[in-house]
């Protein structure tokens, strides 16, 4: 077990040294491990005190000096290894500071039904197709587990501008269960024999915190299911699921991550088996990257009391914290707004806002286990009213409890006012946002979800920069892939689909927006003494990037390619 702070043999092997400005590790390492030398190419630190350098040298998992090539090669004495990185950048690898990497798996695994640019979901007709396409190859899955998923259709981007009912996924097949997942992943669709596996009818009430959609005029359920609905549904046809294929998933998943450049996944609202189920793969030593899990704290709390809660990681699995869910996606429409939609969805009055996902006495009870119990909390708040919540519950557990350094996070907060900025840095909240909406959804939310006054202000980055706040961003994947350079684009351009930009006084420089997704990121979860940037004695989590994104059009960086990725100074297998 690796502890979190370096053990008495590694302070006196990385005591940091100055040579003319270099960071080097101390010559004890000399005799150790073989170095190598990377250099050639740009080389992004994230370290204010020496943001670029010429060359890093590597012995074993850390790295050992960081400053111009001569020096590094004075540190790291005869027989060091180069690398030439031929022009291309190399930084510290992408944290994730937020997303489900075991649920990234099933998004790999199962039938893609995105739209462009990430798939080809345009209409039902094609997600009909998609699935059909997806069944003919997997026939041995399909038989094997007697069901079909499809992951990542967007009724925003579809022609029909809905979600797909039960008679089109009956369409499909009305022998095997289907169930299609929103790319919100707050809501779904479920064809008629997977309503039936999971006991829903018309007599089917609609659960605290979700709805059955129903037929016109009727109590029948017309397959799409938002929320708590969904999720009860998802619980009954995963069961069929076994162990192995949830592992399989999970290492899918960690894999899909690192091919975009992160070395450290998180696995939000994680349950307890799938807590254990990743424990049981770092102890084999099959995670290629880490992976940082927030269990659900109002149905996993349980796994707290383990070893596996702590600073530390083991065989690259740690938990970190604890999850809480105020609200929905407001993409859906489903997120909690202090003032109404701008077109309602279909069915609901012009007053609609959406509604809490648990009641005002659960967040305020969980945030105070968390509190009293000095856990850090993650708390997904999408709409203003989420947040207000989450405000309230916050300040009274630190009434009741102290002030210390806990770090709670404010998930998505997509909505935030600039009101509401003041009350989190007051309270030491850490903004974690969801630029990639501006990409993915800015059309949508100007259009039909915030109209075009509140939708300018999706995600205020540069709102918290001007505050001196630290925040972090985050692609919350499945919802979208884990793409690094998406998510840089989307916090630098905040550009729609449609080629407009969405709040451009939100933009932050690229500068900003690499360090929340690296050091900043590092920071929020405690582990910045150790990863996020480029300095002596942290670990070589490495990307290597194809462009530099310092140096390129704004509106080139989505198109940035990961080259190599390196855990812990050995290259991950990007295959």
């Amino acid at each position: 077990m690796r502890s979190f702070l370096p053990n008495l043999l590694d302070r006196r092997l990385f005591v940091a040294g100055a040579i003319g400005g270099l960071a080097v590790g101390g010559k004890a390492m000399a005799r150790a491990e073989p170095v190598t030398i990377f250099s050639g190419g740009p080389i992004l630190t994230m370290d204010d005190a020496r943001p670029a350098v010429e060359a890093i040298a590597v012995r074993g998992d850390r790295i050992l000096a960081a400053g111009s090539l001569d020096e590094v090669r004075a540190a790291a004495g005869r027989g060091a290894r180069a690398a030439d990185l031929e022009g291309r950048t190399l930084l510290p690898g992408f944290f994730d500071p937020h997303g489900h990497v075991s649920m990234v798996g099933l998004q790999a695994r199962y039938a893609n039904l995105l739209p462009a640019p990430d798939g080809e979901g345009a209409d039902v007709s094609a997600l009909q197709g998609i699935t059909r396409d997806w069944m003919s190859r997997h026939e041995a899955l399909v038989r094997d587990t007697g069901l079909v998923i499809g992951f990542g259709y967007d009724d925003s981007q579809l022609k029909e501008r809905r979600h797909p009912t039960r008679d089109e996924l009956d369409a499909v097949s009305d022998v095997v269960p289907i169930l299609f997942l929103h790319q919100s992943g707050h809501m779904g669709a479920a064809n008629t024999p997977a309503l039936a596996a999971a006991g829903v009818g018309a007599d089917t009430p609609d659960p605290s915190g979700g709805v059955f959609r129903r037929r016109d005029g009727s109590r029948e359920p017309n397959g799409v299911m938002e929320e708590t609905a969904l999720f009860a549904v998802m619980g009954a046809l995963f069961t069929r699921l076994d162990a192995e294929a949830n592992r399989q998933m999970i290492v899918e998943g960690a894999r899909f991550y690192a091919r975009f450049g992160y070395t450290t996944a998180q696995d939000g609202r994680s349950s307890t088996d799938t807590c254990r189920m990743i424990a049981q793969l770092a102890e084999a030593g099959a995670l290629p990257i880490d992976i940082l899990s927030f269990p659900d704290i109002l149905t996993s709390a349980d796994i707290m009391a383990t070893p596996l809660h702590r600073r530390g990681y083991e065989g690259r699995f740690r938990i970190g914290g604890v999850k809480l869910t105020l609200d929905g996606s407001p993409q859906a429409k489903t997120a909690w707004l202090s003032q109404p939609y701008f077109i309602p969805p279909e069915g609901q009055p012009a007053s609609w806002r959406g509604y809490p996902a648990v009641t005002e006495q659960q967040a305020l009870d969980a945030v105070d286990l968390a509190f009293r119990n000095d856990w850090q909390i993650e708390v997904h708040a999408n709409g203003d009213a989420a947040v207000d919540l989450l405000i309230a519950a916050v300040r009274e557990a630190s009434r009741r409890h102290g002030v210390k350094d806990r770090r709670p996070v404010l998930i998505h907060g997509q909505t935030t006012r600039l009101d509401q900025l003041d009350d989190l840095k007051t309270l030491g909240i850490v903004p974690s946002f969801f630029p990639m909406h501006t990409f993915y959804w800015g059309d949508w939310h100007r259009e039909s979800v915030l109209g075009p006054r509140r939708a300018e202000l999706i995600s205020p980055c540069a709102s918290a920069v001007r505050r001196g706040m630290r925040f972090t961003t985050h692609h919350d994947a499945p919802v979208a892939n884990p793409d690094a350079m998406r998510v840089l684009s989307a916090t630098v351009t905040r550009r729609t689909r449609s080629g407009d930009i969405l709040g451009p006084d939100e933009r932050v420089p690229v500068a900003t927006a690499l360090k929340a997704m690296t050091l900043w990121a590092a920071w929020q979860h405690y582990e910045d003494d150790r990863k996020g940037s480029l300095e002596v004695g942290k670990l070589a989590d490495l990307v290597l990037l194809d462009s530099d994104p310092t140096r390129i059009d704004p509106d080139r960086l989505a198109g940035i390619k990961v080259s190599q990725v390196y855990k812990e100074g050995r290259p991950v297998d990007l295959g």
